[in-house]
């Protein structure tokens, strides 16, 4: 999903469904329990958040599938179908294989012609390979055989035993092709991808890397480049690279690895300067990284960081690490930028997933699914043994014109929503209930692993779908009653007191007086400074 639709004013003019994504990776030995966690934030202003499913199902010779662009939800043709598919919940399949991607669009005249656009080709995937390495060579061959009709795209592609990064970009409208490499992440690094083209150059001759056999002589052909092959870069080659590149996107990851990796400042002079080393494809954490520190940095704004949003006086008085978009604005003929964080209001879900091959084979793959902004959703699991979605994240349970009090997308929106004008005032309370709902699910996985391990396949089916319905049920109950609570308690731009988990009564039964929590003391010097406020706004003094 497209960044550069978001920093370019004008694009955005013409391209009203515009996309960016986030995709964090960590190898099982860079986990604490040995999992493979691949995440995605799919962002959008145009996407509702809702869980794709598609059954698995047999197929007659001669059955055709149909392609329809996944951004757009123009039908683009067809393609035959395949003898027997496997069932999807998202982006994982039954066999715990998940893809996700990011989009970084790359030189424009190479934008693709055929006919699997990147969303087809990930879901699609799914329905037809069982591994990381099954799924790149489907990839690989679609549009191989059927021609590529997006930009340039990363792939995050996992199963429980490793994980890999492709990048694919078309070339153009006189070739339906692509040109593509795959690399997999070792098991003891970290990896990520946000919109920006990560490989640079990659060893020609090494089982673990991957590449279509003309990505280095198509360059060549086209005057990208002109080196040794040794020191070919595909993101030099093939990607555009400017301060929207490398700021909003390669400083999501950046803050990944500042995060878990440490020691990484000497890569700020390339986000911030396009200055120095490129950002390496992967690292070595400090420390091996969890699950719940995965869900932690998909709801990072660079806090703690030269980035943090908290901080400028675009946070207002409430520290909101949110902005509105256009990403970019210009005062006195010079163009300034918002940050772009992981964490951001547009997003339609998002998901952690974690598949590890010592769990019970319904359970090998964890879907932890959640919609809205990632910052404030709960996420809940999905099992790759499950075939039915909760109802709360149904397909055409609302959408972004019909909001739906059963929907947990519109049930987020209303929580999150609130809290981008008072952010430092409502988040505390909104940590409480969703740390007290995922800390509870993740508490019980263990006993549900133990359990699930001793059931037939049919019974396992029966028992993940109804624990994933009857948790989403309960979020959504308590988010609800979250949004109320939050409209009550900071109506009209007080704080009502509480006392013993209630509201605050005098012993009239009487409202308490609220608190008046006013603004901090950078909002206010910036009246005192500003020179339509400052003199004219001093208090009165009569002597």
């Amino acid at each position: 999903m497209n960044i550069r639709t978001l920093i370019a004013s004008a694009i955005i003019t013409i391209a009203p469904a515009a996309f960016a994504c986030t995709s964090l990776i960590a190898g099982k030995k860079a986990t604490t329990d040995g999992s493979v966690i691949i995440t995605y934030a799919a962002d959008s202003h145009t996407l509702y958040g809702e869980l794709y499913n598609q059954p698995a199902a047999d197929h007659a010779p001669g059955s055709m599938r149909a392609v329809v662009e996944w951004d757009t939800g123009k039908p683009l043709g067809e393609i035959p179908e395949v003898p027997h598919t496997y069932r999807t919940l998202g982006n994982m399949n039954e066999h715990g294989l998940t893809i996700a991607e990011s989009t970084w669009g790359g030189r424009p005249e190479l934008e693709g012609s055929g006919l699997i656009d990147y969303g087809s080709l990930i879901y699609i995937t799914l329905q037809r390979a069982k591994t990381a390495r099954e799924a790149i060579k489907v990839m690989t061959d679609l549009v191989k055989d059927y021609g590529y009709a997006s930009s340039g795209e990363s792939f995050s592609i996992a199963d429980a035993n490793e994980a890999w990064i492709m990048e694919l970009i078309g070339k153009g409208k006189d070739d339906k092709g692509a040109v593509w490499v795959a690399r997999r992440v070792p098991d003891d690094c970290i990896s990520g991808h946000a919109n920006h083209s990560r490989i640079h150059t990659f060893p020609l001759n090494d089982p673990e890397t991957i590449y279509s056999p003309d990505v280095i002589e198509f360059a060549r052909k086209k005057g990208y480049f002109n080196g040794k092959d040794e020191d070919f870069s595909f993101s030099r080659a093939y990607a555009e690279l400017d301060g929207g590149a490398l700021r909003g996107c390669d400083g999501r990851v950046w803050a990944f690895y500042n995060k878990h990796a440490g020691n990484v400042d000497n890569y700020l002079d390339w986000v911030l300067k396009g200055e120095g080393a490129p950002l390496p494809l992967w690292i070595k954490p400090s420390e091996p990284v969890s699950v719940r520190d995965m869900q932690a940095m998909m709801r990072d704004h660079f806090e703690d960081t030269p980035m943090d949003m908290t901080k400028d006086i675009g946070a207002g008085p409430y520290k909101v690490p949110y902005r509105w978009r256009p990403l970019t604005y210009m005062v006195d003929d010079t163009e300034y930028t918002h940050e772009r964080a992981i964490a951001t209001q547009q997003t339609g879900f998002s998901f952690v997933s974690q598949m590890n091959e010592r769990n019970p084979n319904p359970m090998k793959g964890i879907l932890w699914f959640g919609v809205d902004d990632a910052n404030t959703c709960v996420y809940i699991p999905v099992f790759n043994g499950a075939d039915a979605v909760p109802h709360e994240f149904a397909v055409g349970n609302g959408d972004l014109y019909n909001l739906s009090w059963e929907s947990a997308f519109w049930i987020n929106n209303y929580v999150a929503n609130q809290a981008y004008n008072r952010y430092s005032q409502m988040i505390p309370d909104i940590r409480k209930v969703q740390s007290a709902i995922e800390d509870s699910i993740h508490a019980e996985i263990p006993s549900l692993i133990q359990k699930v391990g001793k059931l037939t396949p049919a019974q396992a089916t029966e028992t993940l779908n109804e624990f994933t319905a009857e948790r989403t049920a309960d979020y959504a109950k308590r988010y609800r009653a979250l949004g109320d609570y939050l409209l009550v308690k900071f109506l009209d731009g007080n704080i009502k007191k509480e006392k013993d988990g209630k509201f605050e009564r005098t012993e009239d039964g009487m409202p308490v007086y609220p608190e008046f929590p006013g603004y901090d003391e950078k909002y206010y010097r910036s009246i005192v400074n500003d020179k339509d406020g400052g003199e004219r706004l001093k208090s009165l003094i009569i002597k």
